[in-house]
């Protein structure tokens, strides 16, 4: 997390990022290592919907879009009071960085240290999986679907 309350994650990955920008605005690239389904309309004002499981769907609009440098999206859980549809955004950079691309994600306007570290470590485990069908391998089934 950085000072402002911003939950901020990154990965090095070993692929440039015009080949890593589609796992953030292709469905189908992207429940390969988030989610079973998504549906993804990557324009301003365009959907966001991503769902984990049954009963459980992140959704939210694209706000900005800079293939293959950077975007953005309004995120929160369907039927969420606390972090409800919307309600925050993940700002996504993708930066040449040795041979590969810098990931960085940062998670703006969560309520709460309980939700940073919540989201926080779900954004871990998304980014090492994305980081895993990157190099090539399998990341298995995702844990939390």
């Amino acid at each position: 997390m950085t000072d402002d309350g911003v939950l901020e994650v990154s990965l090095h990955v070993a692929a440039e990022p015009e080949t890593v920008f589609p796992y953030f605005t292709d469905p189908a690239r992207y429940v390969e290592w988030m989610g079973r389904d998504a549906t993804l309309d990557p324009v301003p004002g365009g959907i966001y919907q991503v769902r984990i499981k049954d009963g459980v769907e992140a959704v939210g609009q694209f706000v900005e879009v800079d293939a293959p440098r950077s975007l953005v999206f309004t995120w929160g859980w369907a039927g969420d009071e606390e972090v409800p549809p919307g309600s925050t955004r993940v700002s996504i950079t993708l930066h040449p960085e040795a041979g590969g691309t810098r990931v960085v994600l940062r998670h703006h306007d969560l309520p709460s240290q309980q939700q940073r570290d919540h989201h926080g470590k779900g954004w871990e485990l998304y980014l090492s999986r994305l980081g895993s069908v990157l190099a090539g391998q399998n990341p298995g089934e995702d844990p939390n679907t």
